[in-house]
């Protein structure tokens, strides 16, 4: 059997969510309870939804100390953890959102240049 010869011209496009005037936001927090880093998380997503997106995001809280079966379907390694399953692709990032830049990056909000 010959290897498969790869193409070096084949180019990677990065997928970028289609946004519309209609694009409803949603997002998923995952936490263990309602520690200090938890509390913060949420806060910090409340106020970067408020200032970015302007009404158009739902926010879901998941305590996996409750539903720890909730996390197996976003597949939660560490905590907290937010998913951002609407705009697609499935976003996640990890940590107490405290670097807004990283979040706004992250979620895909802002670009980096």
């Amino acid at each position: 059997m010959k290897p498969k010869k790869e193409n070096s011209n084949k180019r990677i496009k990065k997928e970028k969510p289609v946004k519309t005037k209609n694009d409803k936001w949603v997002l998923r927090l995952y936490v263990a309870g309602q520690t200090p880093k938890a509390l913060t998380a949420f806060a910090n997503l409340k106020k970067i939804c408020e200032e970015q997106l302007k009404g158009k995001y739902s926010i879901e809280v998941i305590d996996l100390l409750i539903n720890p079966q909730l996390g197996s379907e976003d597949q939660i390694l560490a905590l907290p953890t937010l998913v951002r399953k609407l705009p697609v692709p499935v976003r996640k990032i990890i940590g107490d959102l405290s670097d807004t830049e990283r979040v706004l990056v992250g979620l895909n909000i802002l670009t980096v240049s």
